[in-house]
Parts: structure tokens; C-alpha cells; sequence
């Protein structure tokens, strides 16, 4: 279909082609006629394809284009009115100082003006850097003029890359649509306009639902209704990544729970606190080296992902030696004492770093977006979930077949028995604890790429921390990841219907509901919490 348009326009475009004027000619018919006359000629100056013509062009639309009375010549004008000089227009050659009327100015209009840009962004179609021809090719699109049809089918016929070439053929064929040309050229034009993705082919094709033609008109309304029926099925794709994405953080900020709750029992109100340490640590680190070693900087998150978790997960077996180790089996106690322990670090990040937001940058390698399909996929929050996964599965592995991971296991299942056996139950305690708040400041690292750098930040992912260790099953990882996955997915699939706070609100009646039916969450694990 593609090919079928193109050469019906090259075969329109041979008879102007034979009578085509140089630029000498045109620029010196600009003085002449009225606005429409002039717009015509600017149309023309630009189809030449003379290097000269974009100053032409620039000159005429900033109003500095002058007409000399003594021979006609059309030269720039510039400088202040007492001290003016002129400049050839198509040579640059000084002319010297320009005397009181001594030239005619070349009047524009605002319609004038229109046409002069859009001519300069047809010419801009053959410019040897790709990216101003494609966003020359956008631009034509977005304002579809027939005068382009011609300028656009020859910068298509001489473009070499692919996807710069399809979107002027888009261009080229709203170009067409815009036009009087045939009915077949404008079905043919509404195809080519029909691969584009949805929300361009209702721009384009909107103001032409209505059309007299019959043919046409058909033809239009069930390509957008075809693009809406892709817009709605891309949607649906787009919130199912969404809730991924939102899974993973989730998942992030729970894993850390999940050992901390599920496996030892402990309701840990500081958790979110752990994981604002985090992130504040990849502030500290970014800054350091923003200061000392500013071309090591794309390495940022990644010096920040073993300090981030050392240095939180000492904090964690700081907590749980200082303090949690003597509410073991109170739980009420452990609850108000790390509340208050959450207080401390708030406030002690408050002293240290201010109260307000903190920048955290993002390496060059995670900037950006891609689109799949009819969705954008941003390289952050890809980047977020496969470290979530990796986080979880590299966990996973070491609870499975590290010595450590057995002994974690042992005490959680029998406390009694494993001290029996020689294992040191107090340190498994504490390293456990610092496991999970060690995971937590990972998460920190991860979600100062998307969130704000805050003393407020984990007050955010500690409720629904809980209500994804619970939902999934207490001490179960694998419950985790998949509460994590599935209450990301049905938040973004309510949001659109119900709102985000009462989906939110859906969610937690669901939740209660479910654990009313079964107590121990989707994957019930024995354990030392869920005998208690």
C-alpha cells in the first residue's frame, strides 16, 4: 500500500518538476502579489532544495527581508534605525549602511507566517542530521498541509533509514488527506495512516469522520474504531506492567518484612525507617562522588547497593541486640518499641539532612524510555524489577543452601532443638535481623530512583509492607512475591475505574475478608509465628 502511494505521488509531482524555478528567480517574486502569493512562492522556494533557502526563509519570517528601491535586489536587513545594514540574502555579501527609505519592507501576516514555518520544516526533510529530519516529519504531521504532499513523497523516496521514512509517509498522508486529491489516494492515504499507533491515528483521522464522501467516511470510522479497539487492548498490556512494576517495589520493601515478621515474629514498625536509610545511603554516596570522583558516577547505584545494605543491616542487628532480643514473645512491647525507634531515626535523619526532598540522581544507562507495542516502558522501573527478582531469588538461594540459611531455618522451626544442637540461637537472631533490614535499605536504594528522598519516604511502603507479608502467607517468600505481584496488579487495574484511594480502600476490605477465611495467608508456613 505503501509502495502504491508513493508512486502515485511521484507521478503527480513530474509535471510541476519540469517547471521548477531557481531560487534567484523566487526569492525575487517574493515583493510581488499578496500574502496568498507569497505563501505560494515561499512553498516554492522551500520544494527547491537549495541550501540558501532555510536563511531565506528565516530572514522573511523574523521580518528583516527588504526589497532595494534602486534595483530590486532583496536583501537582509539589520541594526538599529539610525545605524542599518544590509546584507545580500543569498550570497551574505555586506552591502554597507542602508539610507532612510532607501528599501520596502516584505510584509507578513500571521497566515504568512504559518506557511513560512511549515515550509522550513518540509525543508528540514533533507537534512543530512536524521534527527531533525524525523522531527521535521513529526512536525508535518502534526500540522497536515496539502502543500507539503509533494515536499514530503520526495523526502521519502530519497530517505535511506526506515523509521525516519515512515513517519513521512504518516506526514506524507495526512498531507494527502488534507488535500483534493482522488478518493483512492485518500483511502490509500487512511490505510498507511491506519498502522500508526492509536492515539495517532485519532489525531489525524478525526476531523474526517464526517466527510461527505461516503466511501471515505466509512473507511475512516472503522479505522478509528480499529485503533480504539488496539488502544484499549495496549492499555490493558500497560496497566498489567504497571502493576508488575509496582509488584516489584512492593515486593522490595516487603521481602525485608517478610523475614523480620514472618520468619522471627517480630512486628517491626521501623522497618519503613530502614529502608528511607537506604536511600538516604545512595544520596550520601552520589554526593561523594559528585565532589571526589564525578566520572564514576554512572557506578553510583551500584557502590551504593553493598554499602546500603552493610551499613542498614548493621543497624538492624544494632536494634535487635539493643533492644528487640528483650521482647521476644511480647509482642505489644516490640510493637511500641520500634515505633519509637522509627521516631529516632526520622528525626535523627532530620538533624543531618535537612527535612526537605534530597536529589538523587539517575545513571545515564538508566535514563530514558522504549516503546513496546503502544506503550512506553521506562528503563527504571525495568531496572527495579529484575533487582527485585534478583533480590528475591538470591535469597532464596542462600536460606536453601548456605549454612547460615540452615540454621535460620532449624531456629524457626524449633527453637529448643536447634540450640540443643549446638546453634547458637541468639546470633542467628541478630544476623537475621540484620538480614532483613539489610534487604530493607536495598529496597531504599531502588526506590530513590522513583520516589522522593525523604525523612517521610518509608512511612509509605510500611502498611502495605504488612498487608503483603500477611496476604501472602507469614514466613513464606514465595507467598511474598506473589501478594507483592498480585496486589501491584489489581491496584492499577482498579485505579482507572474505582480511584486510587478507594482502591486502595477495595484492596483492604478484600484482604480482611480473605484472612478471615484463612488466617494464614495464601501459603501458610510452619514456623515459630504461626504456631504462636
Amino acid at each position: 500500500m505503501l509502495l502504491r502511494l508513493l508512486t502515485l505521488c511521484l507521478a503527480l509531482m513530474l509535471p510541476s518538476l519540469a517547471h521548477a524555478q531557481t531560487l534567484e528567480e523566487l526569492v525575487a517574486r517574493l515583493p510581488d502579489g499578496n500574502f496568498n502569493d507569497r505563501a505560494e512562492v515561499v512553498n516554492q522556494i522551500a520544494a527547491t532544495g537549495d541550501p540558501r533557502a532555510l536563511a531565506v526563509l528565516e530572514a522573511l519570517l523574523e521580518g528583516d527581508l527588504e526589497e532595494r528601491n534602486a534595483d530590486g535586489r532583496i536583501v537582509i536587513v539589520t541594526g538599529s534605525r539610525s545605524n542599518q545594514v544590509a546584507t545580500d540574502v543569498l550570497t551574505g555579501e555586506d552591502l554597507g549602511a542602508v539610507a532612510r527609505r532607501s528599501t520596502t519592507s516584505i510584509r507578513v501576516n500571521n497566515g504568512l507566517r504559518r506557511s513560512i514555518r511549515s515550509a522550513m520544516g518540509v525543508m528540514t526533510l533533507r537534512d543530512p542530521d536524521p534527527a531533525r529530519r524525523l522531527a521535521a516529519a513529526e512536525a508535518a504531521l502534526r500540522a497536515p498541509d496539502a502543500e507539503q504532499v509533494e515536499a514530503l513523497a520526495a523526502a521519502m523516496a530519497a530517505e535511506q533509514v526506515a523509521s525516519i521514512r515512515q513517519a513521512q509517509a504518516l506526514a506524507h498522508a495526512a498531507a494527502v488527506l488534507a488535500s483534493d486529491a482522488e478518493t483512492e489516494a485518500k483511502l490509500a492515504a487512511v490505510a498507511v495512516v491506519g498502522e500508526a499507533p492509536a492515539l495517532v491515528v485519532q489525531a489525524t483521522l478525526n476531523a474526517y469522520r464526517n466527510v461527505e464522501d461516503p466511501a471515505l467516511a466509512e473507511a475512516v470510522a472503522d479505522t478509528i474504531a480499529d485503533a480504539e479497539r488496539r488502544q484499549a487492548m495496549w492499555g490493558q498490556a500497560q496497566n498489567l506492567w504497571f502493576g508488575l512494576s509496582l509488584g516489584s517495589v512492593l515486593l522490595l520493601a516487603a521481602i525485608g518484612l517478610a523475614i523480620t515478621f514472618g520468619v522471627m515474629g517480630v512486628i517491626n514498625l521501623a522497618h519503613g525507617e530502614l529502608v528511607m536509610l537506604g536511600a538516604y545511603t545512595t544520596y550520601v554516596v552520589q554526593q561523594w562522588l559528585r565532589t571526589n570522583a564525578p566520572e564514576y558516577f554512572g557506578w553510583s547505584l551500584a557502590i551504593a547497593v553493598p554499602l546500603a545494605f552493610l551499613f542498614v543491616g548493621a543497624v538492624g542487628v544494632a536494634i535487635e541486640r539493643g533492644i528487640v532480643r528483650h521482647l521476644y514473645g511480647r509482642p505489644l512491647e516490640t510493637l511500641l518499641a520500634t515505633w519509637g525507634v522509627s521516631l529516632i531515626l526520622q528525626q535523627a535523619v532530620r538533624t543531618a539532612f535537612g527535612p526537605t526532598n534530597r536529589e538523587v540522581g539517575t545513571p545515564d544507562w538508566m535514563s530514558g524510555a522504549f516503546q513496546l507495542g503502544e506503550m512506553t516502558v521506562t528503563w527504571p522501573r525495568v531496572a527495579i524489577v529484575i533487582f527485585s527478582l534478583t533480590v528475591f531469588f538470591g535469597l532464596l538461594l542462600a536460606m536453601r543452601y548456605s549454612a547460615f540459611g540452615l540454621q535460620m531455618r532449624a531456629v524457626t522451626q524449633n527453637r529448643p532443638m536447634a540450640a540443643n544442637l549446638g546453634i547458637r540461637t541468639g546470633r542467628v537472631d541478630a544476623l537475621t535481623f540484620g538480614l532483613g533490614a539489610g534487604i530493607a535499605g536495598l529496597a531504599g536504594v531502588a526506590l530513590s530512583q522513583i520516589d522522593n528522598v525523604s525523612p517521610n519516604l518509608g512511612q509509605g511502603y510500611i502498611i502495605d509492607s504488612f498487608l503483603v507479608v500477611v496476604f501472602g502467607g507469614v514466613g513464606n517468600l514465595w507467598g511474598t512475591l506473589a501478594a507483592a505481584m498480585g496486589l501491584g496488579i489489581a491496584n492499577k487495574f482498579l485505579e482507572p475505574w474505582a480511584g486510587a484511594v478507594l482502591g486502595k480502600i477495595l484492596i483492604l476490605i478484600f484482604i480482611i475478608l480473605f484472612i478471615q477465611k484463612r488466617p494464614r495467608g495464601l501459603f501458610p508456613q510452619r514456623g515459630r509465628a504461626a504456631e504462636g
